[in-house]
């Protein structure tokens, strides 16, 4: 028998996926030069969003900081030692374009987790992080401080590396 609070998992899961959806196409239909199109995209896409935190603050799915963020560690641990090997292999067996991505994220999550948990050790202090983080557009790698380099895992150019605020 399905609960509510499976239907409120499944209710976040869709519209956390529906934003992502519109966001990416959004983009495409910028690149295409139908910029209403696109704001209708980014406009629905913030309005799923909205509906994805309400059914997360239903799950009682944020907690404190430290909360969250042992729960991050223990997500991208996941991701990375369990979800993606398996996945990148069958992409490589398959010789599907996936396996660039897969290929990617097993590397980029485990660079989130050493973040993760710096800024676990510091809000266990009361402190937060002083540091710059840098974004890989291409493959999702997360440096401190701007990078001079190449990034590691995908080799994009540092002046493409983008800095989030």
């Amino acid at each position: 028998m399905t609960t509510t609070l499976d239907n409120l998992k499944e209710a976040f899961a869709g519209e956390s996926q529906a934003n992502q959806k519109y966001r990416a196409c959004a983009k495409k239909a910028e690149q295409d030069g139908l910029l209403n199109i696109a704001r209708l995209f980014r406009t629905t896409a913030e309005a799923e969003r909205i509906h994805a935190e309400g059914h997360l603050k239903s799950l009682d799915g944020v907690g404190s900081t430290a909360e969250n963020l042992q729960a991050a560690i223990n997500g991208e641990t996941y991701e990375f030692t369990t979800m993606y090997p398996p996945m990148l292999a069958q992409a490589e067996a398959d010789d599907h374009k996936a396996k660039r991505m897969f290929g990617y994220a097993v590397q980029a999550e485990a660079v989130h987790v050493k973040l993760y948990k710096m800024a676990l050790e510091a809000a266990k202090q009361g402190k937060d992080l002083d540091v710059e983080f840098y974004l890989c557009p291409v493959c999702g790698y997360i440096e401190i401080g701007q990078p001079t380099e190449a990034c590691p895992i995908c080799k994009t150019k540092p002046e493409k590396v983008v800095q989030i605020q």
